[in-house]
């Protein structure tokens, strides 16, 4: 019996021929840009795995102010898809490369303006994608999203 495998991105240990053993060290890197908002809690903006990359939550802060995005639900939009855009790009790829996306609203009222918006940065085939009403955001945001790339 010869067994083997090969993980990636996760702390493991694999069983290869004649029950030796190979330890496997997960290595991250942290991702961070001044083009996105600075993180405003004790979190990095992205966390790249291998050639995954876990971004996490984006509110429309802008990012030279740190002040909320003005204006109407489009606009902040916007806002979070422009900041999520700055982090895939210093991770070395774009919002083409998002394989899940998360999207978070105080108001699911809002869920059409968010498709109507995502078609203008995302082309298909686009990415799985969960839309989630919840009572409150931080910063008091209507509109949160994080999202998951695949580099490789």
């Amino acid at each position: 019996y010869r067994a083997s495998c090969e993980l990636r991105a996760c702390d493991a240990i694999a069983f290869t021929g004649n029950l030796n053993i190979k330890e496997l060290k997960m290595t991250k890197e942290i991702i961070s840009t001044d083009k996105a908002p600075q993180a405003i809690g004790t979190y990095s903006q992205a966390v790249k795995v291998g050639d995954t990359v876990y971004m996490s939550g984006q509110i429309p802060l802008i990012p030279e102010t740190m002040e909320m995005a003005g204006g109407d639900m489009e606009t902040q939009i916007r806002q979070v898809f422009d900041n999520l855009q700055a982090v895939a790009e210093a991770a070395g790829g774009s919002l083409q490369s998002v394989a899940k996306l998360n999207i978070f609203l105080t108001d699911l009222g809002h869920f059409a303006l968010v498709n109507q918006v995502m078609a203008d940065y995302f082309q298909q085939p686009y990415p799985a994608r969960a839309a989630i009403g919840v009572a409150s955001l931080p910063k008091d945001a209507a509109v949160e999203m994080d999202a998951v790339l695949e580099l490789g």
